[in-house]
């Protein structure tokens, strides 16, 4: 059961902090597809994919003082970012074992902003359809986006990316 607490605390590690609860969703999401062993189920929500197991994850992460959130009222909303805990470093360092490390591409994710791994992750999450109807998709759930043909192409390039050095 902490195994998978582990893989959440060691992917927010080694991205130093996330910030945006919509991002993290996003980031696993996407490491998940890209073969990183996360076991959560994702469904199609408001933003993209997203995990209620995660959301419930990290909660109980914050609670044990694994994980800080930290709430930042931004007028309109809340910004949360989160980080490894002093707590969490010892939590990893007494369990992770043979943990993959995967630093690099969760960097890199961790760069993007949560608007791409919004459209990215839409995109993933419709790969089983031929790429124009995955962009008809996207329009149709992510129309909110404005998206343009250059976002949609640099998308895929980055998945096409993704792919090619696959994240495990």
């Amino acid at each position: 059961m902490l195994q998978e607490h582990v893989k959440i605390v060691q992917f927010i590690s080694l991205a130093g902090e996330i910030v945006g609860r919509k991002k993290l969703q996003k980031m696993v999401y996407i490491a998940k597809k890209m073969n990183f062993p996360f076991q959560e189920k994702y469904k199609l929500h408001m933003y993209g994919p997203y995990s209620e197991e995660l959301t419930l994850r990290v909660e109980e992460l914050c609670n044990m003082d694994f994980l800080s959130e930290k709430k930042e009222d931004k007028g309109s909303y809340v910004q949360y970012t989160y980080a490894c805990t002093k707590e969490g470093r010892q939590f990893l360092s007494t369990m992770a074992g043979n943990q993959p490390s995967q630093d690099k591409s969760i960097e890199q994710l961790n760069e993007k902003s949560s608007r791409f791994l919004e459209m990215v992750s839409t995109l993933i999450y419709f790969d089983y359809l031929k790429r124009e109807l995955q962009i008809e998709k996207l329009h149709s759930v992510k129309g909110k986006l404005n998206l343009s043909e250059t976002e949609i192409e640099e998308a895929f390039a980055y998945i096409n990316d993704l792919q090619m050095y696959n994240l495990s």
